[in-house]
């Protein structure tokens, strides 16, 4: 029950009277939001001074306060007069994995990336019918029965991903390979943060990427705070689940077998093949140099992370499996010391806010916009923009010889 408190207040020798109303949460809600946006205990205390006392039950927040409570933890208010925290589950296959830990509710960052990227998907669908493009012919082209290296090479063919032309840099590599995509049909979306919400960036431990299937708007989501080099094995691993047509959620690992079923192991095994070629590997790697430069030089070859070069060590016999976990445990946690003092960067707004939501799916919605089939206020709120003027001049950037 929410009853209000009436508080006195003397001004100028009256007595001025406010009504207070103060509302009954249950503890377990003010925990559960709280482990839900995953941000630092501390920030949460010092704005809100008595959040112990909320969750203990000792004090009850007063509707305002539980406001700002609600929109710092991006928890929509109406769950706070729940009787308890509702089960919040992924709306697509999860795949993540988590070692031996149990694996973790999905963030609100993570929930909210994926509404959004569905709400794009689901206009972009409603765009192609009413267009008459063709069904993205990718989809569901290949099957798990399919041996992972005549895979891998269907999809280099298919995405003119050759190994010696992949551009100077892992970035240029990157950038070619979601063209390419894009050019087949596919929606790749690439963002650190959710939305353009810079202060909600995206943890590459929770998730690496997820794959949305449909036959006319096949869309990947990319997690732009990881490291260049992850996001090419990450794209790579989605578009496996496109060429399967198999959505779902992954928090992969390059080298390490997923252990969750064989779509996954079919996808990482796939996604190695496409990236370096075991046959064609065989013959580059030179096992009488040191292990380390040799991850550093063939990486750079392959526009990889050193991590998978450190697979296809291994598949090629180069490692035993001893010597293998020993240089993984050493490679991974330089990975992830590199990553921790990575900063994200947002470079220009017209250059990334493209990438974030693709350029396919925002040339289709800005022409659109234009043509008057899809109101101003629907585009901005898909595109994350307030103004016309933002909008107009990201029109004119796309609309230019690229």
């Amino acid at each position: 029950m929410n009853l209000p408190a009436t508080v006195r207040l003397s001004r100028g020798g009256s007595t001025i009277s406010r009504v207070v109303t103060r509302v009954d949460v249950p503890g377990a809600l003010i925990t559960w939001a709280y482990e839900r946006s995953r941000l630092p205990r501390e920030d949460l205390t010092r704005r809100f001074p008595k959040l112990d006392q909320w969750e203990q039950g000792e004090v009850r927040p007063t509707l305002k306060q539980l406001t700002g409570f609600a929109n710092a933890t991006y928890t929509p208010i109406g769950y706070f007069f729940l009787p308890e925290p509702p089960l919040e589950e992924l709306p697509l296959p999860d795949f993540r994995t988590m070692g031996d830990q149990a694996l973790r509710r999905p963030s609100a960052d993570l929930l909210d990336t994926i509404y959004n990227c569905q709400q794009r998907q689901e206009w972009y669908r409603d765009h192609a019918l009413v267009t008459q493009e063709a069904r993205v012919a990718i989809v569901g082209g290949l099957s798990i029965e399919v041996p992972p290296a005549v895979a891998g090479a269907q999809m280099r063919e298919a995405l003119n991903y050759p190994v010696r032309d992949r551009g100077a840099t892992w970035s240029a590599a990157f950038k070619r390979l979601t063209e390419n995509a894009e050019n087949l049909g596919v929606l790749v979306m690439t963002n650190g943060v959710v939305g353009s919400n810079t202060h909600r960036r995206l943890d590459p431990q929770e998730f690496r990427g997820f794959t949305l299937i449909d036959e006319y708007a096949p869309l990947v989501f990319i997690n732009g705070a990881d490291t260049k080099a992850a996001q090419i094995f990450t794209l790579a691993h989605e578009l496996a689940h496109v060429w399967l047509a198999q959505s779902g959620v992954d928090d992969l690992d390059p080298v390490w077998d997923p252990g969750n079923g064989d779509i996954e192991r079919w996808c990482n095994q796939v996604a190695a093949e496409f990236l370096v070629p075991l046959e064609e590997f065989r013959d580059r790697y030179r096992p009488s140099q040191d292990v380390t430069s040799e991850l550093d030089r063939l990486a750079s070859e392959y526009k990889v992370s050193t991590l998978v070069i450190l697979s296809r060590v291994r598949d090629a016999g180069g490692l035993t499996w001893e010597e293998y976990r020993i240089f993984y445990a050493d490679e991974r946690a330089r990975v992830l010391a590199l990553l921790a003092e990575r900063e994200a960067t947002g470079g220009n707004f017209y250059n990334t806010q493209p990438i974030r939501t693709s350029k396919r799916f925002t040339r289709a919605l800005i022409a659109s916009t234009l043509e008057g089939r899809t109101l101003y206020r629907d585009a901005f709120r898909m595109l994350g923009l307030k103004k016309v003027a933002t909008f107009q001049e990201l029109a004119d950037r796309l609309a230019q010889p690229q």
